[in-house]
C-alpha cells in the first residue's frame, strides 16, 4: 500500500502496543496513518510462537483486569481474558500455601462470584466485577486478589493487617500516590505495616513478579501503581497468547495502515528513510519502539537499563494439581521467580491432553538452567517433571525498562512539534504504561494539529 501512497500525515515507527494505541487515536480523529514495523508481524515484545499446537508467548508477562486502557481502546472491550485463580500459590519451607480472600472485606463474596463468573468472557465483562467499572467500593474486589492468609500470617490480626493494607492500596486515589516518600520498593515493604514474615514471604515475591524485579530496585511509587492493580482486578492472560491483543489492534486500523517488513533507517520531523520503501513523506513522526530502537533513531534519548527475562515452556502428559494459580518461590530454591500451569488458565494455549506450563526466570539463561528449573519446578507444582518435555526458551535481555527512584512515570512524549516518542520506557514498564503512553503521543500530535483531543490527557495523570 505504501508504495503508492508516499505521504501519511503521520508516520508511526514501531507496531507494538503503544504505536498502535497512537495509531487507533489519530485515525479515530481522521488523521491519516501509516505505521511501520520491521518485524513480519506487529506485537513488539508481546508475540506468540506458534509450536507443535502450543501457543508460547515470549515474554512470560500478564495483564491486570484493573488496567484502565483496556477499556480506553474501543477495540479491546471484547477481548476474551483467562483469569488466573482468585490470590496466589506461595512455596516456602517445602510447602505450597494459598493467599487469597481478604476476609471480612464488605462485597468480597458478591464480587468473587462475578470475576469467577467472568473467568472466560470478553474483557469487557471481567471488568464488570473490578472495583474500576462498577459499583464502587474500592475494596470490593479483594476477593478475588488479595493476600490474606496462609503461613506467613500466623494470626487473625496478621490477616486483618494484610487486608487492611491492600485495602488502603485500593481504595487510594491514584493521584495521592506521589504523595508518598519515593525509596526502592525493598526499602518500601517495611511502610505497609506488616510483619516482617508477610513483607518478606509475600509481597516481596508477588512484587518481584510483578515488577520483573528480583532485587526489588524500582521506585516505590511504582510498586504501589503494581500492587495497587492487583489489589483491584485480577491477573489475566489474552485468550490464544499475548499476540492476540496487537493482533485485535492492528485488524480495526483501516486497510494499508500498518506496514511489516518494513525497516527505518532513518527518520525526521518530516520524512523517514526505509531500506525497502525509499523515503516516504509525513507532517509529524512518532516513535514507538523500544527504548534502544528509539535512541538509534533520535539520538540523545536516553536508554534506561532493563530487566532481562528468560521464559521456559515445558509440556506434559497431565496438568500439575496447581490449577490456575500463580505459584510463586518465596524460598528462592532455584532460579524460577513464578510458574503457571498456563492450559490451566487458557486452554488454547495446549493442545487437547497436554498441559503447557510456562515459567519465568528473572534474568539470563545459565549454565545448566532447564535441569535446576525442572527440580524446582517438582518442588513449586508438587509434581514429578521427568516426564516433562521443554518446548522452548525464550530469553529478552531488554524485557522490561528499569524504573529505579527517582523515576518520572510521566516522561515527556513531545520533543518538539512534529516529533514524539512513546512506549513503556515512557511510561510505567508495562502493557498499561506502553498504551497510554501511545495515548498520550496521540493526543500531542492531534494538539499541535488544532483538534482537540476526545480525552484530555490531565484527566489521567497516572497509570497504574
Amino acid at each position: 500500500m505504501l508504495s503508492t501512497a508516499r505521504h501519511a500525515d503521520v508516520i508511526i515507527v514501531g507496531a507494538g502496543l503503544a504505536g498502535l494505541s497512537a495509531a487507533h487515536r489519530l485515525t479515530s480523529a481522521g488523521v491519516s496513518v501509516s505505521v511501520l514495523e520491521a518485524a513480519p508481524s506487529p506485537g513488539g515484545r508481546m508475540s506468540t510462537e506458534l509450536t507443535g499446537g502450543f501457543r508460547l508467548d515470549r515474554a512470560g508477562g500478564f495483564l491486570n483486569t484493573s488496567y484502565p486502557e483496556l477499556l480506553r481502546a474501543p477495540c479491546l472491550g471484547e477481548t476474551d481474558l483467562r483469569l488466573f485463580s482468585p490470590g496466589v500459590l506461595v512455596h516456602s519451607g517445602g510447602r505450597l500455601h494459598r493467599t487469597g480472600e481478604a476476609r471480612g472485606t464488605r462485597g468480597a463474596f458478591s464480587a468473587a462470584r462475578a470475576l469467577r463468573s467472568a473467568s472466560r468472557a470478553p474483557l469487557s465483562s471481567a471488568l464488570a466485577g473490578s472495583a474500576l467499572t462498577g459499583g464502587g467500593r474500592p475494596g470490593s474486589a479483594l476477593a478475588g486478589s488479595a493476600l490474606a492468609g496462609g503461613a506467613f500470617v500466623s494470626g487473625a490480626l496478621d490477616r486483618a493487617r494484610l487486608g487492611a493494607a491492600l485495602a488502603r492500596l485500593a481504595a487510594t486515589p491514584v493521584e495521592r500516590l506521589p504523595a508518598r516518600p519515593e525509596q526502592t520498593a525493598l526499602a518500601a515493604l517495611r511502610s505497609y505495616g506488616l510483619p516482617p514474615r508477610t513483607a518478606t514471604g509475600v509481597l516481596k515475591p508477588l512484587l518481584s513478579a510483578l515488577l520483573s524485579d528480583p532485587g526489588l530496585t524500582t521506585s516505590s511509587r511504582c510498586a504501589d501503581l503494581a500492587l495497587r492493580s492487583y489489589a483491584r482486578g485480577r491477573l489475566c492472560v489474552p485468550a490464544g497468547g499475548a499476540a492476540v491483543l496487537p493482533e485485535r489492534l492492528a485488524a480495526t486500523l483501516p486497510p494499508g495502515t500498518v506496514c511489516t517488513g518494513v525497516t527505518v533507517t532513518a527518520a525526521s520531523i518530516s520524512s523517514v528513510t526505509t531500506a525497502e520503501l525509499g523515503t516516504l513523506n509525513c507532517r509529524a513522526l512518532i516513535v514507538a519502539t523500544d527504548a534502544r530502537s528509539a535512541a538509534r533513531l533520535l539520538p540523545g534519548l536516553r536508554i534506561p537499563d532493563f530487566h532481562p527475562v528468560t521464559v521456559l515452556h515445558h509440556t506434559a502428559p497431565a496438568p500439575p494439581p496447581t490449577g490456575a494459580a500463580l505459584v510463586l518461590d518465596a524460598d528462592r530454591s532455584g532460579p524460577v521467580s513464578h510458574s503457571a500451569v498456563m492450559s490451566e488458565v487458557d486452554p488454547l494455549r495446549a493442545p487437547d491432553g497436554r498441559a503447557l506450563i510456562s515459567s519465568t526466570v528473572l534474568g539470563a539463561p545459565g549454565p545448566g538452567l532447564e535441569r535446576a528449573a525442572r527440580a524446582q519446578l517438582a518442588a513449586l507444582h508438587g509434581t514429578p517433571t521427568d516426564d516433562w518435555e521443554l518446548l522452548g526458551v525464550h530469553h529478552s535481555p531488554d524485557a522490561v525498562p528499569a524504573m529505579p527512584p527517582p523515576h518520572d512515570m510521566r516522561r515527556p512524549v513531545r520533543l518538539l512539534a512534529g516529533l514524539y516518542v512513546c512506549g513503556d520506557h515512557r511510561d510505567t514498564s508495562s502493557a498499561q504504561g506502553a498504551l497510554a503512553s501511545g495515548r498520550r503521543a496521540a493526543q500531542a500530535v492531534m494538539r499541535d494539529f488544532g483538534i482537540k483531543p476526545d480525552v484530555e490527557v490531565d484527566e489521567f495523570p497516572l497509570t497504574a
